[in-house]
């Protein structure tokens, strides 16, 4: 089974990894992911995995300990059915936002799911917009790092905004929003912000021109929706017009889809990497799929060959 390529999916995203392996012309991996009578993961696969190449798609989104154990779970079951290589496609990677020591004795919890993964048996990672870059220097072992800009950018640029200008909803957004106006061909504004809490944000600030434009107010992710809501009524009040936002991650937690139906917001676009319960779905929302990028990533990956060219799409 040298060089074979097995796809195998966690329950938390089945609907992404199945678009996946279509991209990709491949069937998925048969295993038994499911639970205990008392709770506890249950893995078991299916195939015979013997010296083959094998990726394990999971998002490490709600019900975040559940399905970050199933994926260590499920690398530990390949390793002891002897696969050659494993890697773990982690489209949203979970823990992400405690990367560092900011307040006394607190945990570096970004850190800590990156060993596990490695210790778990895990060869390489392959994620997408991680919510701190430096999470990647994190793990020891080789790590892929894919942006969902290009995805969204044809988005966007299928819209034909007029009048449009990006604005990223803090300062430590200006890298990623600075590439996503370069690519739009758009001027860019900031809006500086002060946090005062897990869910309370103050916008304070704004550096730059939106009087009589329309906006994109793109992010890594959507979690309660506090930046974004904050940011765009800051906005109007400077007379912008029509505000769109965009996230490559939909969380959603936190009661943050009645917070940004509030809000009023054009569009409100993210990607597949999480999957949208039915129930949170409004009718201004755009669900993108990035599962083309990760098939090619996955194909490159099993050949050798440069990922890194996927980046300058």
């Amino acid at each position: 089974m040298d060089n074979e390529m097995k796809i195998f999916s966690g329950n938390s995203n089945p609907a992404l990894a199945a678009e996946i392996a279509e991209s990709l012309n491949v069937s998925l991996g048969r295993a038994e992911v499911g639970k205990f009578p008392e709770g506890e993961c249950k893995v078991k696969i299916a195939d015979n995995i013997r010296g083959a190449d094998v990726f394990i798609l999971q998002s490490t989104c709600p019900p975040v300990n559940d399905n970050l154990v199933e994926l260590l779970v499920m690398i530990d079951a390949a390793r002891r059915a002897s696969a050659r290589r494993i890697t773990a496609v982690i489209p949203y990677f979970g823990y992400a936002r405690q990367d560092r020591k900011d307040q006394p004795r607190v945990p570096i919890t970004a850190k800590l799911v990156a060993n596990l993964i490695t210790e778990a048996g895990a060869d390489r990672v392959l994620t997408m917009d991680l919510h701190a870059q430096q999470i990647q220097g994190f793990f020891d072992i080789p790590l892929d790092h894919l942006m969902a800009l290009p995805v969204l950018v044809d988005h966007f640029k299928a819209l034909k905004i007029p009048d449009l200008a990006i604005c990223t909803a803090d300062v430590g957004g200006i890298k990623g929003a600075w590439k996503f106006a370069e690519k739009l061909n758009a001027p860019l504004a900031i809006v500086d912000k002060k946090r005062s809490g897990d869910t309370q944000v103050q916008a304070l600030a704004l550096i730059g021109e939106v009087k009589g434009k329309n906006i994109v107010i793109p992010d890594d992710m959507i979690a309660t929706g506090g930046t974004l809501v904050n940011a765009a009524q800051f906005l109007r009040e400077n007379g912008a017009k029509e505000i769109y936002a965009c996230g490559t991650h939909g969380v959603l937690s936190g009661g943050a889809v009645e917070r940004i139906k509030s809000a009023g917001f054009k569009q409100v676009v993210m990607t597949n990497t999480i999957p949208l319960a039915p129930d949170k779905q409004q009718p201004n929302y755009r669900h993108l799929s990035i599962a083309r990028l990760f098939g090619e990533a996955i194909q490159r990956i099993h050949k050798e060959t440069s990922v890194s060219s996927l980046f300058e799409t």
